[in-house]
């Protein structure tokens, strides 16, 4: 464990970790924030792709390996170098500290999720969104006090061109996925290009591709093909789209068909998330610094109804004031619309206590260590052999 403990391996992650903290930061430019650092930080290793081919190849080790690489240098350092004592208390609270922190960070990379909650005036609401992560949702909507639904992950119809499942009575094939796309009337395009889609809104539309982005500030529309085959028979090819907005914020438009004595209803969409409890927003108040546009207060009133738990209340969510509920808080984080849809941050996070105790476990160590040094135990001298009075 010698190597593993060396302050040659310690100083050199540190500089990695620079180096990429660094790189995420120029990355941002055309990866975005979210897209840099998955990239650089929560990642094992770094990958470039080969000029003219699309081989990937490893570069560089990524933040989550250098994190991890740290915590076991940590670790070893602690157990191999420092001993055991009240003299050394405080920078054992120190070290145990830090490797809180590193805890908290793998934590919060692997099981944070960052939803948002689209709520209009009025409305209610017992799911979740991912502003980042799409669905494929096949519905079941043959049942008029509940909907049957199937999630299919963008991991999934990106690259495999049949999607099957035992309940349905098809198959769905993949005829194109646009990852980022405009989408248009077709008369408004000049020499009007026939649509691909053959059934529910696409064939009075066409999409065009565009080139991904992927910044922040510019949030991309996919658009994807697909047909509904069972056996040797078609039902149609549908042109799905987050673009297609639906009569209620936040809502996509759903297409499908009728088969069998069931209704089927197909959309592209922002991955859910379903809470055992819902919200309703009676009222959003918004105020602004006199003569500008800049917020100066906005809050949203909810009525919060849990019937497991018997909860029916209103509550007041502000721009410093979530509320914490259900191991989740829901932040206030924005509003369109003519103040009357609230935008709410929606954020579940474990090991959100970790850094926290880690902040306090580091301030004790330190303030043990140091105070140790200002008050030094107190010592006494023996008197030497053969000392006496003198005669």
């Amino acid at each position: 464990m010698g190597p593993l403990a060396s302050l040659e391996l310690t100083i050199g992650s540190l500089a990695a970790l620079m180096l990429l903290v660094a790189l995420c930061t120029l990355g941002q430019v055309k990866l975005g924030l979210y897209g840099s650092v998955d990239t650089y930080i929560r990642s094992l290793l770094v990958w470039a792709e080969v000029p003219g081919t699309s081989l990937r190849v490893p570069v560089f080790p990524g933040g989550a390996l250098v994190g991890v690489i740290l915590l076991l240098n940590l670790t070893a350092a602690q157990f191999m170098r420092l001993e055991w004592s009240r003299r050394k208390a405080g920078l054992w609270l120190v070290h145990l500290g830090l490797a809180l922190l590193f805890a908290g960070e793998f934590s919060t990379g692997f099981f944070q999720r960052d939803d948002r909650m689209v709520l209009s005036e009025g409305a209610t609401r017992s799911w979740v969104e991912s502003p980042r992560d799409l669905e494929l949702a096949v519905i079941d909507a043959t049942d008029k006090g509940f909907d049957t639904v199937y999630s299919v992950p963008e991991r999934v119809y990106s690259k495999k061109r049949s999607i099957e499942q035992e309940a349905w009575p098809f198959s769905l094939l993949v005829k194109r996925y646009l990852p980022s796309a405009r989408i248009e009337m077709r008369q408004s395009v000049e020499g009007g290009p026939a649509s691909m889609a053959t059934a529910g809104l696409g064939p009075s539309l066409v999409a065009l591709e565009l080139r991904r982005s992927r910044k922040d500030d510019a949030p991309e529309e996919p658009a994807l093909f697909v047909e509904a085959v069972s056996g040797d028979r078609s039902y149609g090819t549908w042109l799905l789209s987050t673009a297609l907005g639906g009569p209620d914020p936040g809502l996509g438009a759903e297409q499908g068909l009728t088969l069998d004595g069931r209704q089927w209803r197909f959309a592209l969409r922002h991955r859910r998330r379903y809470l055992p409890f819902s919200l309703t927003l009676k009222r959003f108040t918004h105020e602004s610094h006199p003569g500008t546009d800049i917020p100066r207060v906005f809050s949203s009133l909810v009525r919060l109804s849990d019937p497991a738990r018997h909860e029916d209340r209103d509550v007041l969510i502000s721009m410093n004031r979530p509320l914490r509920y259900g191991g989740q808080a829901f932040y206030q984080a924005g509003f369109e619309n003519n103040d009357t849809v609230s935008i709410l941050q929606v954020v579940k996070n474990p090991g959100w206590l970790l850094p926290y105790l880690s902040c306090v476990l580091v301030g004790l160590g330190l303030l043990i260590h140091f105070a140790g040094h200002f008050w030094p135990a107190k010592t006494t001298q023996a008197p030497s052999k053969g000392a006496g009075a003198r005669s």
